[in-house]
């Protein structure tokens, strides 16, 4: 059975989807805010995302910028707010589709059918710069073009996950919590160190100057983004 993620910070609309999507056998888990969703998120990895944009913490826009950051999850938009600007704003932010409230739970999850049956993601180019380095993501080789014949860089099976994982999002921010439930599980999603151990590796071997990166960039406290 497909996981949904519902985000909605009204009770009675958590019991609601709730109810509706497990008779439709998904399962469910909630969020009531915009902290938990995004926890939530790199914990379970669902398959999809129910979220309201009017959330306490976080305007759900921001939310869905964030979830596109590193993930391709399909998300509908479930809100109240029916301009035509609000849904432009929530369908350029990421968002696969907008329904509003309130709606027929039949049409909510046939919408739900739908996104899940697209394809997600984009196939990045297999080879992508990194300075001095060329990196394959296909063939899992690195290689430093300034020098002939070209040198072998080589990573841990732990290292090209996660430079992979910052490869395929350039420019975005990847939180760390998505990192790590990604790449040691979602029971490890608050050791940091982890992240700072291997990330220090990686800059070791491609960056020019390890401490002054100029690619493989740390946002403290938040996550990291590869800087073509």
């Amino acid at each position: 059975m497909k996981c949904v993620l519902v985000v909605d910070d009204d009770p009675g609309m958590l019991r609601i989807l709730s109810t509706g999507l497990r008779a439709f056998d998904y399962v469910v888990v909630t969020a009531p805010d915009a902290g938990t969703a995004l926890d939530m998120a790199a914990r379970r990895s669902p398959e999809a995302v129910l979220l309201d944009l009017g959330l306490p913490d976080l305007d759900g826009v921001e939310v869905l910028r964030s979830l596109r950051a590193w993930s391709d999850v399909p998300i509908i938009v479930v809100s109240g707010r029916t301009s035509i600007s609000a849904h432009i704003e929530a369908l350029d932010a990421g968002a696969d589709d907008f329904v509003n409230k309130p709606f027929a739970i039949d049409e909510l999850v046939a919408r739900l059918r739908a996104v899940l049956r697209r394809p997600t993601g984009t196939q990045p180019d297999n080879q992508v710069k990194i300075g001095v380095h060329t990196v394959d993501l296909g063939a899992y080789t690195i290689s430093r073009t300034d020098r002939k014949p070209c040198e072998p860089v080589h990573l841990t099976r732990t290292e090209w996950r996660l430079l992979s994982m910052l490869l395929r999002n350039p420019d975005h921010l990847v939180p760390s919590r998505a990192l790590l439930a990604e790449i040691w599980g979602p029971e490890h999603t608050d050791k940091t160190n982890y992240l700072r151990v291997y990330m220090a590796s990686l800059r070791r071997k491609l960056e020019p100057a390890p401490s002054a990166p100029r690619h493989l960039i740390t946002s403290p406290g938040i996550g990291y983004r590869f800087q073509p």
